[in-house]
């Protein structure tokens, strides 16, 4: 039996340390828990002063992690990503100058602000958790997780993310505006202080790498597979789609439905976890066709209508 203990340990007090922080946002603060579960890299996109920035800093702290934030601008260059060698007169060596990417979790705020070569940078970051500078490769710590943000890219002085990086996101969130309640209790909350300078580490490093395990435990019925791979292929195949989704997303799908299912205290994936994490993982993978786009399709639009038209896996006979 999978033993799903340390993920029902961890999960609700980092849950409810966040929501301090972020009001009314229960669902979204799941999700985004969940790619630190499944060690993926968060796209957080929405228009500013939501509180995008506010949640990977309550994450990060909650956590204990050690927490780099990067501003992206336009005249920003890779070397202020990744780190720079520096020559080093009385050793007469160069010496390597680590960036701010060397941390556990790391935001990068705006990331469609940054030239499309400043971006590539964290490519090798997301995949392969390393950096290489001047020939010479040095690991990032670990657990590492990238969270970006990003404004709609309608707005000007915006570049959009290449498709081989949107690729290495394992989920896309939206936090959108607070409901009328939860917006007057931010009024509140944030009278004299901020609630981000009162929270506090709910959890370690050990207790997060256990709840990493566990979740690979959780049972995935062979028809939940089918079941993906259906959703996966259908995107390939739809005629308003030039790019379906790609491996990289069936597995990202595979692997936030183990952590949903275990944050909801199951050690077994159901359809529906599959049916809620499709548009998180898949959507932002997907390229409209440019006559589709005429059209005003949406790739969230699309997945939407494949999830209720793909008949979902029924009971096997004993």
């Amino acid at each position: 039996m999978p033993n799903i203990e340390p993920v029902q340990a961890l999960v609700p007090k980092i849950v409810a340390n966040v929501a301090r922080v972020i009001l009314g946002k229960h669902n979204e603060i799941e999700l985004a828990l969940n790619a630190v579960l499944c060690q993926g890299h968060l796209l957080i996109e929405d228009v500013p002063g939501v509180g995008k920035t506010m949640l990977a800093r309550a994450l990060a702290k909650s956590l204990g992690c050690s927490f780099k934030r990067l501003q992206f601008t336009p005249d920003m260059l890779p070397s202020d990503v990744t780190g720079v060698s520096v020559f080093n007169q009385k050793t007469r060596e160069f010496e390597f100058r680590p960036g701010p990417v060397f941390a556990q979790i790391v935001l990068t705020d705006e990331v469609n602000r940054a030239t499309p070569k400043t971006q590539s940078a964290l490519l090798e970051c997301m995949e392969e958790r390393q950096v290489t500078v001047d020939g010479m490769t040095y690991p990032l710590p670990q657990p590492f997780l990238v969270m970006a943000t990003q404004n709609p890219i309608e707005y000007e002085g915006t570049y959009p993310l290449p498709e081989a990086q949107l690729d290495r996101f394992m989920l896309r969130i939206h936090l959108g505006y607070p409901g009328g309640k939860e917006e007057m209790a931010l009024l509140d909350a944030q009278q004299f202080s901020h609630p981000i300078d009162e929270t506090t580490q709910v959890a370690s490093a050990p207790e997060l790498i256990a709840a990493q395990q566990a979740i690979k435990q959780v049972y995935v019925d062979p028809l939940i597979k089918e079941y993906i791979l259906a959703l996966i292929q259908a995107t390939r195949k739809h005629p308003d789609i030039y790019l379906g989704a790609s491996p990289r997303g069936s597995l990202a799908l595979f692997k936030t439905a183990q952590a949903r299912a275990a944050i909801q205290g199951r050690d077994f994936v159901s359809p529906d976890d599959i049916k809620a994490l499709a548009e998180p993982t898949l959507a932002h993978r997907l390229i409209v066709s440019p006559a589709a786009r005429l059209k005003n399709v949406d790739a969230r639009a699309v997945v939407d209508e494949l999830i209720h038209s793909i008949a979902v896996p029924g009971s096997r006979a004993s």
